[in-house]
């Protein structure tokens, strides 16, 4: 896996390409792309990293791991390639912006436009098998993910952390509260939101005063 990340990444992540566990991560995502089919394709992997450079990022929201099934996954988490249709998620999600914005659903589910505002979109696996959801949770994608969201923690400042679900949560202990908003709320998948938690939290529009408040552009969702 030749990592092609931005430089402003490479700066504070660069480290961990020679650590054991990214040796052994790479030669893991190798075989298993050259055996199977995989998502997202190679060359988006690090997409998130590459369309939110570090010194740009305003707001994280993680996922768990890529979609799995063709045409969706493009290495942003929650997000989908153009003419692709919303994954249940994803329309709880427009929903959500809808109503406490009043923006209506766009047409695609490509948040391209997000990562290119500062909205860094990191799943916490980078890849995934086909047809197989958190096949490849256990090859080590955290470890750089969690170095990831540490180096945000301890060099930057004044971020809005969306942390939907159990999964994301589990990261909040990464994060100075002091110094940043976390918001966290249940998962929009429809397994979750539809029982309460989701909707009505407001969390579009507290992410954008929180940005506004600190003298941040603010996220046109």
């Amino acid at each position: 896996m030749n990592v092609q990340i931005h430089p402003s990444w490479k700066q504070y992540l660069g480290g961990e390409f020679d650590k054991q566990y990214f040796v052994g991560l790479t030669a893991a995502v190798r075989q298993e792309y050259s055996h199977h089919t995989c998502y997202p394709p190679g060359p988006q992997i690090f997409n998130a990293f590459n369309l939110c450079p570090f010194d740009r990022v305003k707001v994280v929201i993680i996922g768990q791991d890529p979609y799995h099934e063709p045409g969706q996954a493009h290495g942003l988490s929650f997000s989908v390639q153009d003419g692709i249709p919303f994954p249940p998620s994803l329309q709880n999600i427009f929903k959500e912006i809808e109503q406490d914005l009043g923006t209506p659903v766009p047409t695609s589910g490509n948040l391209s436009r997000w990562a290119e505002q500062g909205v860094l979109l990191l799943n916490a696996t980078l890849t995934v098998r086909a047809h197989m959801a958190n096949s490849h949770a256990t090859l080590g994608w955290q470890t750089f993910t969690d170095a990831a969201i540490r180096a945000l923690a301890t060099h930057r400042e004044h971020l809005v952390y969306m942390l939907w679900g159990g999964f994301a949560r589990s990261k909040a202990y990464m994060i100075d509260r002091q110094r940043n908003l976390i918001l966290e709320s249940v998962h929009p998948s429809p397994l979750s939101a539809n029982r309460g938690g989701w909707f009505g939290q407001h969390q579009f529009s507290r992410c954008n005063e929180y940005l506004r408040a600190n003298g941040i552009e603010e996220i046109k969702w």
